[in-house]
Parts: C-alpha cells; structure tokens; sequence
C-alpha cells in the first residue's frame, strides 16, 4: 500500500512547509523571549527548522513511502536528539529549573516534525494552542500560587 502522505512534493511546497516551520518556531520563541528564558526566538526555530529538514529528506528521496519505518527512523531520532538539547536547557546550574523551556523545545521539534510531514493546518493550529498553554497557562499558574501563600 502506497502512502501517499509521505510522497515527495515539488520546491515550492518544500519552501512553504520550512517557512512555516520557521513561523511555528518563532511564535513559541518569542514567547521565550519575552519571559527572558535561554532557549528563545533562535532555538525554536533552528529546532523546528531542523526537524522538518530531517523529515524532508527520506520523503523527498522517496524513502519514507517506500518504507514507512525508515521515515519514522527520521521522526524517532529527533525526538532523541532534541532530548538533549533540552537537557542542557534544564540542567545549565546545580538548580533543575528549565522544564517549560524544554518542553517548548521538544514541542517546536513536534511541530517541525508535523509540518515537514506536510499537515500543515495541523501544524500551525498546534503552535498556537502551544502559545496560548506558555503564555496564558503561565499566568494561572502564578495567580493560583498566590492563592496557596
């Protein structure tokens, strides 16, 4: 069965998806930006940007419809690497402190992932409801812990 999801798609298509993957990653960067947090605009984006590159490429080589799992390879090792990117996040003192900014990181690899996959009504509705958790979320979270004081 042919999986024509993962077929490969002509350049401007290619150049719609990365450049809304820069888009996915700017929004969740600027909300890190404006909380002052070390992971902000550049690394969401290089994080979205280089996961939907990585996707790209076994469906643009015809590999990911030929063979499925070799294109979840792909997905599979970036969710691995960017598990490193955010544990330096988490641990940059002795303190653990960081667990929103690589969640953030590892949800703007999702999206890169999505987006390169080409669901990008998914995507980009993904990305603002992950903006609205980061950005309205926070400020429940510290009306209700001045609640509890």
């Amino acid at each position: 069965m042919t999986s024509y999801a993962l077929a490969p798609v002509d350049e401007l298509q290619i150049i719609a998806r990365l450049a809304l993957t820069l888009t996915i990653g700017a929004i969740i960067g600027i909300e890190r930006e404006a909380k002052r947090k070390a992971a902000g605009l550049r690394t969401n984006m290089l994080v979205s940007f280089g996961s939907a590159l990585i996707v790209l490429v076994p469906i643009q080589l015809g590999i990911a419809q030929e063979n499925p799992e070799a294109f979840m390879r792909a997905v599979s090792g970036v969710v691995s690497g960017v598990g490193f990117i955010g544990a330096g996040t988490i641990l940059q003192n002795p303190k653990i402190r960081g667990l929103t900014s690589a969640a953030a990181i590892w949800m703007s690899a999702a999206l890169g992932i999505i987006v390169g996959s080409g669901l990008l009504g998914l995507g980009f509705t993904c990305s603002l409801v992950t903006w609205v958790v980061l950005r309205m979320l926070g400020k429940l979270e510290k009306r209700w812990s001045k609640l509890k004081n």
